[in-house]
């Protein structure tokens, strides 16, 4: 039976391209987020292996971020040379006299008078050494980031005070004031010294309540949603998520 083509205002409703245009930017974001997270911790991990290895009389011959061709490379005064190449997707230190980048064998260049400054040629201790200190520069590497993460996002406050107002739709809207200190939520304190559990076993699983401040020195009651609402920060479009109501995007408590 023969089916007649679709109207071309059906096929514009079929597929919107134009849709996608936010997918592929998230997309190229994702990567290039990512070739630049790999290039951090490859940078740091190979550091690791030719610093320690320099401490421990290994000379290295060339530090590379990346491989194939090269775009850019300098040779120091201890004649190290220093590049990077034009796929970001990796990087090695070559010692002196290894056969490639991987440390295996040798070129057969070396003097005899040279083999301690080579990584095969050098005492076992230093080759350890230079070994492990890839992996374990990643790992200060990671500490150091989560760390300062912590350091600069994080904010200690003792009294329990509250911070930066969230924009919540609707319902979920507050009546809490930045510097308002926290004293309690539906009369459970928030800093009780006898309770080892977390305040959450004591209040209503409602989606508003009420919370006892001290703001300017006065103890006040006001109203504000769940202390700990879920919220979703994006979504796709044209799916679910995007078609349904704002405040269908917060969690049901």
């Amino acid at each position: 039976m023969f089916t007649p083509p679709k109207p071309l205002a059906d096929w514009d409703n079929a597929l919107d391209v134009t849709q996608f245009v936010p997918m592929f930017g998230n997309f190229a974001f994702m990567i290039v987020a990512f070739v630049v997270a790999l290039s951090v911790i490859v940078a740091i991990h190979e550091y690791g292996h030719y610093i320690v290895g320099r401490w421990c009389g290994i000379h290295a011959d060339v530090f590379s971020l990346g491989f194939g061709p090269v775009i850019y490379s300098r040779v120091d005064k201890r004649g190290t040379k220093w590049q990077v190449a034009a796929l970001p997707l990796g990087g090695y230190v070559k010692f002196m006299g290894d056969a490639n980048a991987a440390s295996v064998g040798t070129d057969g260049t070396v003097s005899q008078a040279d083999m301690r400054r080579t990584m095969l040629g050098a005492p076992l201790w230093a080759r350890t050494a230079t070994v492990a200190a890839g992996p374990i520069f990643n790992f200060v590497l990671a500490i150091a980031i989560f760390a300062g993460s912590i350091m600069y996002q994080g904010q200690s406050a003792d009294p329990l005070t509250f911070g930066e107002q969230r924009q919540l739709p609707g319902s979920y809207a507050s009546d809490l004031r930045q510097g308002d200190v926290m004293v309690a939520v539906e009369g459970v304190l928030f800093n009780d010294p006898d309770s080892e559990d977390a305040i959450s076993d004591f209040i209503p699983l409602q989606e508003r309540l009420e919370y006892t401040v001290l703001r300017d020195g006065e103890e006040l009651t006001v109203d504000g949603p769940y202390y700990l609402p879920a919220a979703v920060a994006g979504g796709s479009p044209r799916s679910a998520a995007d078609d349904a109501e704002p405040a269908l995007l917060i969690a049901d408590l």
